[in-house]
């Protein structure tokens, strides 16, 4: 007899989370505005202060409602760590966490998260895991520090094919506390999203869990951006379940830490900087959890591949 499948909405999922951000929003401490174009958007650290419990919110938002983010006590000079967990992995960070909707109108330009790019579906991931939403409503999450221009958010709503006063849009700056956060709970979507990059049988993972430190914010966006990388790249650990042959366990295992890149060992902001601040130039294979753990559930065993830093953690967070 073959298993259920399971198909959840993350849209209509993460936009109760998002109306209850709404609702929490002076204990939060964000910000809810109508653009003129209809669509609701929350600022999380533009023009108000935002936190840390924003942060965890919106990266459960992100995460379609199929995620939990909890932050727990570290060790050392990693004092709080974010931690993430999804029994529909695949679903929850390639169909919704994952930033691949390009946005662009005159200079503004930002990569869209979360559910409502499983509306737009036009990203070829969409294709591969056979999934697409249908809602009425939508959320979307930018990195950005500046709203969008009212003519963009429309062409959103439209490319969703929701209202544009049924679409909500989360805004959260990089040097933010929020947007710290939420950057910083995707250690189990990066790992996904390499699994996926060395062609592991996506639907395999049935289960997963990562965390990550949490770093201080910079007001510099390449020192915030490098921070939060790092924190995943040199700091960052995931255990993944999966399904089928032990020896492509143990494959995944062997390909997914980023130590595996050309580009492993520096600060990424150094990375960054080496590259003329080209992203695209960087070696996608850094793009994964420093340590990880890929259990067979068919067998049973538990391969464990990779390493953590905690000294560069240490000299890119600004620890004295």
């Amino acid at each position: 007899m073959s298993k259920r499948s399971f198909n959840p909405s993350v849209n209509r999922l993460g936009a109760a989370l998002a109306a209850a951000l709404v609702r929490d929003a002076e204990a939060l401490r964000i910000g809810v505005s109508q653009d003129a174009s209809g669509v609701t958007l929350i600022d999380a650290g533009i023009e108000v202060p935002g936190g840390i419990e924003a942060g965890r919110r919106i990266a459960e938002i992100c995460l379609g409602g199929l995620g939990t983010v909890s932050l727990s006590k570290g060790e050392g000079v990693w004092p709080w760590i974010v931690t993430v967990h999804s029994s529909n992995p695949v679903l929850a960070c390639l169909a919704s966490q994952y930033a691949g909707w390009a946005l662009k109108h005159d200079d503004f330009f930002a990569l869209g998260s979360g559910p409502a790019r499983a509306l737009w579906g036009k990203e070829e991931i969409f294709g591969e895991i056979g999934y697409k939403d249908h809602s009425t409503e939508a959320v979307l999450v930018l990195e950005v520090d500046r709203a969008p221009p009212s003519a963009l958010l429309k062409e959103i709503a439209s490319e969703a094919g929701v209202a544009a006063d049924k679409l909500t849009v989360i805004l959260t700056p990089t040097q933010s506390l929020a947007g710290n956060v939420q950057v910083v709970a995707r250690s189990l979507e990066v790992a996904l999203h390499k699994a996926h990059t060395v062609h592991f049988p996506i639907h395999n993972i049935i289960d997963g869990l990562g965390s990550a430190p949490l770093p201080t914010p910079h007001p510099d966006f390449i020192t915030a951006m490098g921070r939060t990388n790092d924190a995943i790249l040199y700091g960052g650990t995931v255990q993944l379940f999966v399904a089928g042959g032990e020896a492509e366990a143990e494959d995944l295992a062997n390909k997914l830490p980023s130590s595996t890149s050309r580009d492993y060992g520096r600060p990424f902001a150094e990375i960054f900087g080496a590259y003329s601040g080209d992203f695209y130039q960087i070696d996608p294979f850094l793009f994964s959890p420093g340590l990880v753990q890929v259990a067979a559930v068919d067998t049973g065993h538990t391969f464990i591949r990779g390493k953590l830093d905690a000294a560069l953690v240490a000299k890119s967070f600004g620890v004295a």
